[in-house]
C-alpha cells in the first residue's frame, strides 16, 4: 500500500510597497507550494519578482494568487462582476506571475483564486467556469487548486484542467463544506493542536467537523496556512512535524496528484 501523500501551501507575497505582511522567507522553508499574489488584492511588481525568487532559492513550486481588484478591502469583499471580468481578471494576473517565474526560470505550476473571488467561485458554477477558461486560455497544464468539494473543481474537470483539493488547517467549515465567513465568530482555528488534528483527519479519514459538530467528507491533496495569520510560522512548522510524524510525506501539487 502506496504512502500518504500531501502538499502544504501557504498564500505569500501580499506585502505591498512599504508594507510587509508575513515572514514569506522564513515559511518558505516548510512548504511545499505557494500562492503568490498577482497585484490586485495585495503586492506589486517588486514583491512579486521577490517573491517568486524565495520560492525558487527554497525549492518551493510556485502557484498564482489572482483576486478581486480590492486593494483596500484585501480582495475579501463580495464584488457583483461578469464572467467575462472574472476570465480577464485570471487572464491578467495569471500573465504576470507567468512572466516573473519566466524570468526566474521556474515552472509556474498552479493558480488558487484568492478570497471573495475563491468563495463566490466555490458556489457559483458561471463563476468557476471562467476562472479555468482564463487559466486553460494562457496554459492547459497549470493546476487549478480550488476548495474540496467546490464547483471550482467541477468546472476544472469540463475545461480540461488539473484540479487539486484544498482543505484549510486554520479556517472553520459549514454544513455544505464551504468555509465560515471571517465575520462569524469561530471562522478561524487560532488554537494550534486543533488545526493539527483536523488536519490528520482530513488527509487519513477524509472528514472534518464543521462548526455545528457535524462530520462532513473532506478530501485532501493540499493544507493551505494563511501566511498573513499571526500564527503562520507556528502552525507550519507544526503542521509539517506533524505530518511527518503521522507517516504522510510531503510534496508539491504536481507530485500529489500525479
Amino acid at each position: 500500500m502506496s504512502r500518504l501523500k500531501v502538499d502544504l501551501n501557504c498564500d505569500m507575497g501580499e506585502s505591498f510597497g512599504p508594507y510587509t505582511i508575513g515572514c514569506d522567507a522564513t515559511v518558505a522553508g516548510y512548504i511545499t507550494s505557494a500562492n503568490v499574489a498577482c497585484g490586485f488584492h495585495a503586492s506589486d511588481p517588486l514583491v512579486m519578482d521577490k517573491t517568486v525568487a524565495i520560492c525558487k532559492a527554497n525549492g518551493v513550486a510556485v502557484g498564482g494568487h489572482p483576486g478581486y481588484p480590492d486593494l483596500v478591502g484585501f480582495g475579501r469583499r463580495n464584488i457583483d462582476v461578469s464572467a467575462v471580468e472574472v476570465k480577464a481578471y485570471v487572464q491578467y494576473q495569471t500573465g504576470a506571475i507567468w512572466a516573473f517565474c519566466k524570468a526566474h526560470n521556474v515552472k509556474l505550476q498552479h493558480i488558487k483564486p484568492h478570497g471573495a473571488m475563491y468563495n463566490m467561485a466555490g458556489k457559483d458554477h458561471k463563476l468557476a467556469y471562467a476562472i479555468c477558461e482564463g487559466i486553460a486560455s494562457i496554459d492547459s497544464n497549470i493546476i487549478l487548486l480550488g476548495l474540496s468539494g467546490s464547483a471550482m473543481l467541477v468546472a476544472a474537470k469540463e475545461v480540461g484542467l488539473r484540479s487539486a483539493k484544498e482543505v484549510f488547517a486554520d479556517r472553520a467549515y459549514e454544513d455544505d463544506g464551504s468555509l465560515v465567513a471571517r465575520s462569524k465568530p469561530g471562522a478561524m482555528i487560532t488554537n494550534e493542536d486543533e488545526a493539527i488534528e483536523r488536519v490528520i483527519s482530513m488527509i487519513k479519514n477524509r472528514k472534518v467537523k464543521t462548526v455545528t459538530g457535524k462530520e462532513i467528507t473532506m478530501i485532501a491533496d493540499s493544507v493551505c496556512v494563511h501566511g498573513d495569520g499571526q500564527k503562520a510560522l507556528a502552525f507550519v512548522t507544526k503542521i509539517r512535524d506533524a505530518l511527518t510524524k503521522s507517516g504522510i510525506d510531503l510534496d508539491n501539487l504536481a507530485g500529489v496528484i500525479e
